[in-house]
């Protein structure tokens, strides 16, 4: 089966009835959890972008409280885990200045959580990875809100 372009399937879409397309949507929920993380996004969440990154923020928070600082091997695995969600809420979002604001966050954390990056060149090469996609983003920002954050990457650098 091969499968149809989005053109065809927005296409198909506004031929739908609107009963059907909510039978749609609910069937694809159940497929992908991430499918079903998508669409509470854009239901409940969207409306209200700075509730959603503090939502974030405090899931990020509690995630990073559990790293077990003392041991690296385990640190770069929960870290791992911590930075994949958090590219998928990014993701969820796709507003440069949300992913700018998260990414600046997420760095924060890694840089206060105590441990020294130089000891682990995996560690250090995930935080510069993470830094230069920060930079990335910021250029895609207005020159006012690339001013707010220059300092924030400058700190962090």
């Amino acid at each position: 089966m091969k499968a149809a372009t989005v053109h065809e399937i927005k296409k198909e879409l506004n031929t739908l009835e609107s009963t059907t397309l909510v039978e749609l949507c609910l069937r694809l929920t159940r497929f992908k959890q991430d499918n079903k993380a998508l669409l509470t996004y854009l239901l409940y969440e969207s409306q209200d972008e700075k509730a959603f990154i503090q939502g974030v923020k405090a899931e990020l928070d509690e995630a990073m409280a559990e790293l077990p600082v003392s041991q690296l091997y385990f640190y770069k695995k929960g870290l791992r885990r911590i930075l994949r969600n958090l590219n998928k809420q990014i993701r969820y979002s796709g507003q440069p200045a949300t992913e700018l604001e998260l990414r600046v966050y997420f760095l924060t954390g890694v840089r206060n959580s105590g441990v020294d990056l130089d000891k682990s060149p995996v560690l250090l090469n995930l935080y510069r990875q993470q830094l230069r996609n920060a930079h990335k983003v910021m250029a895609k920002l207005p020159e006012d809100l690339q001013f707010d954050y220059q300092a924030d990457l400058q700190r962090l650098e």
